[in-house]
């Protein structure tokens, strides 16, 4: 599997299978609940270069990766047979407000993806609806409407499944509670006590139905009702009744109790929470916009984002609408820019490469690849950033910009701020509020957030020759192997071109063979022997990766001579490999060749780009 190894590194970075209560992911994190985190090794994982960042937050041991985490957590998760987390109820594990924010992200992380969808969706249907695109009579709205509302309609069924599962209790059980709540049945009868119709009953209990579509906080109430009444219920009943009694009990139990006390109170709170954030708002919206804009990327470092998710999703289930997630917008923009003023200005290769690929993806939301990667880092930058969101953030909360349909902040708010009634200036200055976020933080940060890095002196072919009789404050390494040597940014892998992993050329092999290339120590063989690290006496560390994407040949073609720890001089063969096998299975056979500490050396001066290397001739020379 193509992150398998990202994933047992992993898996031992946080102190195996056993220290690992549970695991889920978001959109970029792997969420660890671990038995002791001590154990883990936070720095380790730090220096992995399919590791962007690590956070201990809200409970959780986070382990940010990326736009690709549910493919790491697919590999990490059928590796280690691991508890997805959704049962995971263990008791104090954490301060009150930390376990309510665990509670809170494991309720709501497995269907974010899709809730966010939805709502990018209603956003171009209101864009769709005001451009003049479509009408809302035309079945083609009708059915993409559907697609796009059914999520939160449904809100207390899916609801009811994830917080079942988070509380430790049968997900089915409360997932048909919540399909009671919004039942055809009780929709109608809310219907008809709306028109001032004769009151309905429960045991001669008078019912005050109400509509609990979009709702969020009166399930999660009912579904940890149903769970605790489900454990108490397995501990008394008898092996042989316990799989259909005790969810008998809960739903004839809960569903009556649910209509005729945690509804209504839920939903009184419920409209207390989104009328007391309306007067909070309403007091000084350029205020509110400013605060939400500068503090809401400190919030996602810490995970604590996920305390203000039900609370939006609560104002439009209350309110219709929010003005919350508007003023997230700049926030998200402002790292975008800063990060740009950061491409802009520096002249390292690795540096504006990642700066390149956070941009992508902080566009479409996802800021950690821009926060932890670049921005943060740097500091000045990550200021600027939030300085640039709450400029941006205080024009949008004094025009009173509203979003109608949740989601993440993303460049596709912008069609969720579009009204009912078309565009109006509070869609015009959520454009300009962004656009300040995005400007201010680029220019502030290109001028006075990143020290504009000297231009390297070219080296001349004498140097580099004269490299051979290697000086002090010098180290040579030699070819790992024979074949034609190439720049290093040619090779088709982004990763690698970008100078990411380290420094260094490639080398389009001829013979099936590696060699050491210094007097040294074997400190790393990857499992499926395609890759090799090696570090020398003095402490150069050396990457030896053969071919492109050959981690899914799972050590097919590839014959190790050495193990890890083994003392190895120059010119000892390391490994051998099968070049016309793994050239007929379609793999590009260009190995790298990278000096993964070369932030430690003053420059890596490459010796043969262009030219035919031969084993044990001079490939490179670091600089001190």
């Amino acid at each position: 599997m193509e992150y398998r190894t990202l994933a047992d590194e992993i898996l031992r970075g946080v102190g195996g299978k056993e220290n690992v209560n549970s695991v889920v992911h978001c959109a970029t994190r792997l969420r660890f609940k671990l038995k002791d985190t001590s154990k883990a090794d936070a720095a380790g994982l730090k220096e992995n270069p399919g590791v962007i960042m690590v956070v201990e937050s809200g409970g959780q041991f986070q382990v940010v990766i990326g736009n690709h985490v549910g493919a790491v957590y697919e590999a990490l998760v059928k590796g280690s047979a691991l508890s997805d987390g959704s049962d995971d109820d263990r008791g104090d594990n954490g301060s009150v407000f930390a376990r309510a924010i665990d509670v809170i992200s494991g309720i709501f992380t497995p269907f974010i993806g899709i809730m966010a969808a939805s709502g990018i969706l209603k956003g171009f249907l209101a864009l769709a609806l005001a451009c003049g695109w479509m009408v809302p009579e035309s079945g083609t709205y009708k059915v993409w409407f559907a697609a796009s509302d059914a999520m939160f309609y449904f809100f207390p069924l899916v609801i009811g499944y994830t917080a079942g599962k988070k509380f430790g209790g049968n997900p089915f059980v409360t997932m048909m509670i919540g399909g009671a709540m919004v039942h055809p049945l009780m929709i109608a009868a809310f219907d008809v006590q709306q028109s001032g119709a004769h009151s309905e009953h429960f045991l001669g209990i008078p019912l005050v139905f109400i509509n609990y579509t979009s709702s969020v906080i009166p399930v999660i109430l009912a579904a940890w009702a149903s769970s605790w009444l489900e454990k108490q219920s397995m501990k008394i009943l008898p092996g042989a009744l316990r799989n259909f009694i005790t969810p008998l009990i809960c739903l004839m139990v809960i569903v009556p109790l649910t209509f005729l006390v945690i509804g209504p109170v839920a939903t009184w709170a419920s409209q207390q929470l989104a009328h007391g954030y309306q007067f909070v708002y309403h007091v000084s919206p350029m205020v509110a916009g400013a605060f939400m804009g500068a503090l809401w990327q400190v919030c996602v470092i810490f995970g604590l984002h996920w305390g203000l998710v039900p609370l939006m999703i609560n104002n439009f289930s209350v309110l219709g609408h929010d003005t919350m997630l508007p003023l997230l917008l700049p926030a998200v923009m402002g790292q975008v820019g800063a990060v740009a003023g950061v491409m802009l200005r520096t002249k390292d290769v690795r540096t504006r490469a990642l700066s390149g690929s956070a941009i992508s993806a902080g566009i479409f939301g996802i800021t950690e690849p821009a926060v932890y990667g670049i921005t943060l880092p740097h500091r000045r930058p990550f200021i600027f950033g939030c300085v640039g969101g709450a400029l941006g953030a205080a024009v949008l909360g004094y025009f009173q910009t509203t979003a109608y349909s949740f989601g993440f902040p993303s460049v596709f708010t912008f069609t969720q701020i579009i009204p009912p009634t078309g565009f109006d200036k509070t869609v015009t200055a959520g454009i300009a509020g962004t656009l300040i976020a995005l400007l201010f933080a680029a220019l502030a940060t290109y001028f006075f957030g990143v020290k504009q890095e000297a231009v390297a002196p070219e080296v001349s072919e004498k140097a580099q020759a004269d490299a051979l009789q290697a000086p002090r404050g010098k180290t040579l390494i030699a070819s790992p192997m024979s074949g034609p040597c190439i720049a290093l940014d040619t090779v088709k892998d982004p990763t690698f071109a970008s100078g990411l992993l380290g420094k260094g050329v490639a080398i389009v092999p001829v013979a099936g063979r590696v060699v050491s290339p210094v007097d040294g120590t074997v400190v790393s063989l990857f499992k499926t022997h395609h890759a090799i690290g090696i570090e020398s006496a003095d402490g150069a560390e050396i990457l030896i990766h053969v071919g492109i994407d050959t981690v899914k040949l799972d050590g097919k073609f590839f014959t190790p001579h050495v193990d890890v720890d083994a003392v190895v001089k120059q010119g000892d063969l390391l490994l051998e490999f099968d070049v016309q096998g793994i050239t007929d299975a379609g793999y590009d056979l260009t190995t790298p060749v990278l000096v993964t500490n070369s932030d430690d050396y003053l420059d890596v001066i490459p010796a043969c780009v262009g030219q035919d290397a031969s084993e044990q001739t001079l490939l490179l020379t670091l600089l001190r």
